[in-house]
């Protein structure tokens, strides 16, 4: 990297910047075709609490008070709506000091996208239209309409809200089937999940033990592994038979869809932990068996999430996007008595396990914005400061708006058939933030420091 305009003559390299402009032409073709308006919004802005933490830039003229870098253009673009632009769209440039991975950079693009006098359908559809039109026109493949599954679905079948549904493999709950038999592991168990692993029946004590180990990794803090094997001749054998008849085990058959020549393979524990475990199973035995093929591409959106979570130690509230999205209908009269079981408005896509986008419909009425606000905690005078000029628009009238934003960079990679989004972008930072080929951050003057008010006893 520290040589990256070198590293851009490869024709690896190259060929995948190539894709990331012919991804965002295309992405303005279809957009222009459908009547947006690409509008430009600030970058420097005020800090306002989203869920990242901010890179905040100093200002020399207002000492003492600092503009941040948007985690997102949300609160502009919903501006733009009450000024009458009713489809805006923008590919952007955001923000987010946080932790790196492969697929999270700093500075990281988004296809921004909003639209006034709109319910959900009309957005799913608009964007449902735009990744199709991405696949004909960049990878010349057609793919069918998106399937829909709800938040709660999808954590009860997959463990996870971005389920790769390019293989089956559902998780199958057992609980009720198999506690109070004499089986201490099982009867300590808040939950016991598994998943029938489609012609793996064969697999040897060796495999088994590895994937034992697997489970066990710190990572998944799992105690063991349970399996039951289902033979080619139908019968049924497991590594609990002490504990559990062949008549019981065909129970455990029936519960998963097990059929002669499969492999169930059992989980049981705290719930949140062994639910995310078997998740992480299931994703390591389609990767084994070879159903994850980067060139199949199997698109979905999940639906109905939760508008807000609760900090089990403060007992606070927060929301799981971001404040301003709105509550189903169905749901909003939930607000004041039983506010954890409001469902929002919301909506993700997924593509291959990858959540590539995500949005919602707005609130745009300012009382259940502020009924919003103080759910979470914010004061009046706290949410006027932090907000108030969103809240004043929505006096001069807003619109019925939702949008959703696109992850560039995770489009192209899954495009491109990689897994790091590095790949995609021209000169990217290191897993500690950095720029190894202009050697940034970097420390600043004396001088410089003092001209923005900023004590020069502190470290530069």
């Amino acid at each position: 990297m520290k040589y990256r305009y070198l590293d851009l003559r490869r024709a690896p390299v190259m060929s995948s910047i190539l894709l990331r402009h012919r991804m965002a032409q295309e992405t303005r073709k279809y957009l222009d075709m459908q009547g947006f308006v690409e509008i430009e919004t600030p970058v420097l802005i005020k800090s306002t609490p989203e869920g990242a933490r901010d890179f905040v830039v100093p200002s020399r003229m207002n000492q003492g008070e600092f503009y941040a870098l948007p985690q997102s253009p949300q609160t502009f673009k919903q501006l733009l709506m009450v000024s009458g632009f009713d489809k805006y769209f923008q590919i952007v440039k955001c923000f987010r000091d946080e932790d790196l991975r492969a697929d999270r950079q700093p500075e990281f693009t988004q296809i921004d996208c909003e639209m006034s006098f709109i319910e959900r359908e009309d957005i799913l559809n608009m964007f449902e239209g735009l990744v199709k039109f991405l696949f004909k026109e960049v990878k010349q493949t057609d793919i069918p309409k998106l399937d829909r599954i709800s938040y709660a679905d999808a954590m009860k079948y997959y463990g996870n809200d971005k389920p790769d549904l390019r293989f089956d493999m559902r998780i199958a709950e057992l609980t009720s089937l198999v506690q109070n038999k004499g089986f201490k592991v099982f009867d300590d168990a808040e939950v016991i999940v598994a998943i029938n692993v489609t012609g793996a029946s064969e697999y040897t004590r060796k495999q088994l033990d590895e994937l034992t180990e697997w489970v066990k990794r710190p990572q998944l803090g799992m105690s063991g592994l349970i399996y039951v094997k289902h033979n080619i001749d139908g019968s049924l054998k497991s590594s609990v038979d002490k504990f559990f008849s062949e008549e019981e085990l065909k129970k455990w058959a029936s519960a998963t869809s097990s059929n002669s020549g499969d492999l169930i393979l059992v989980l049981a524990g705290k719930s949140a932990k062994t639910r995310k475990a078997m998740s992480e199973l299931r994703l390591e035995m389609g990767e084994r068996l070879g159903l994850r093929d980067k060139n199949t591409f199997k698109c979905a959106w999940v639906l109905d999430f939760p508008l807000l979570e609760q900090d089990e130690e403060s007992g606070r509230w927060h929301a799981m996007h971001h404040p301003f999205t709105s509550a189903l209908p169905e749901d909003l009269h939930l607000l004041k008595s039983n506010p954890g079981k409001v469902r929002a408005n919301a909506y993700d896509m997924v593509i291959n396990g990858v959540e590539v986008g995500g949005g919602s419909i707005r609130i745009h009425d300012k009382q259940i914005q502020k009924q919003m606000f103080s759910l979470l905690g914010f004061t009046d005078d706290e949410a006027q400061k932090q907000f108030g000029f969103l809240m004043n628009a929505f006096e001069f009238g807003a619109p019925p708006h939702g949008g959703i934003a696109f992850g560039f960079d995770r489009l192209c990679s899954l495009f491109g058939g990689s897994e790091s989004i590095r790949d995609f972008i021209a000169f990217p930072k290191n897993n500690s933030g950095r720029d190894v080929m202009i050697d940034s951050p970097s420390t600043i003057s004396q001088d410089q420091l003092k001209e923005l008010g900023i004590s020069t006893n502190s470290p530069a």
